[in-house]
């Protein structure tokens, strides 16, 4: 079957509930997963918005995740599984920041997450750029979510 990626609190391309946006709380949604494909390592997540105005914004990179780890609680971001860690969103903090579109069209999310054969090897607040760098060669699935959000 395959890596497969799942955040409960929306259907796959359907609106991103207010809670997890800059017009709500601003937590992370749980994330779960199946399909590990053997050697897996490690896991990476990346969440970005491809339709910012100024090109792809970033808004959370996670590393390094346990191996054995299968789910994200929602609002995990403030405290992530032993030796995960947080890199820097497109707003410079090594942190969640949820989707805070300008006002128009919906925006997509993308939540991406990846298997790798090794940990990343990254310090805490790695960019997006440094992560996918770290993450060449060592990619054994990955498996995506989208979400939308507009104001």
């Amino acid at each position: 079957m395959g890596l497969e990626l799942r955040i409960q609190a929306f259907d796959r391309g359907s609106r991103i509930p207010k809670q997890f946006t800059a017009d709500g709380p601003d937590i992370s949604p749980a994330l779960a997963w199946s399909g590990a494909p053997a050697g897996t390592q490690a896991w990476a997540l990346i969440m970005d918005d491809p339709d910012a105005p100024v090109g792809t914004w970033v808004h959370w990179v996670v590393y390094d995740l346990p191996a054995a780890t299968t789910a994200l609680a929602e609002g995990a971001s403030k405290s992530l599984p032993g030796g995960a860690k947080t890199g820097k969103n497109s707003w410079n903090q090594a942190a969640w920041g949820g989707p805070s579109p300008p006002p128009g069209k919906p925006h997509r999310y993308f939540f991406k997450l990846y298997a790798l054969a090794a940990a990343t090897g990254l310090g805490v607040g790695a960019r997006k750029e440094d992560l996918l760098a770290a993450m060449k060669g060592k990619i054994l699935a990955e498996s995506e979510w989208m979400g939308t959000y507009g104001r």
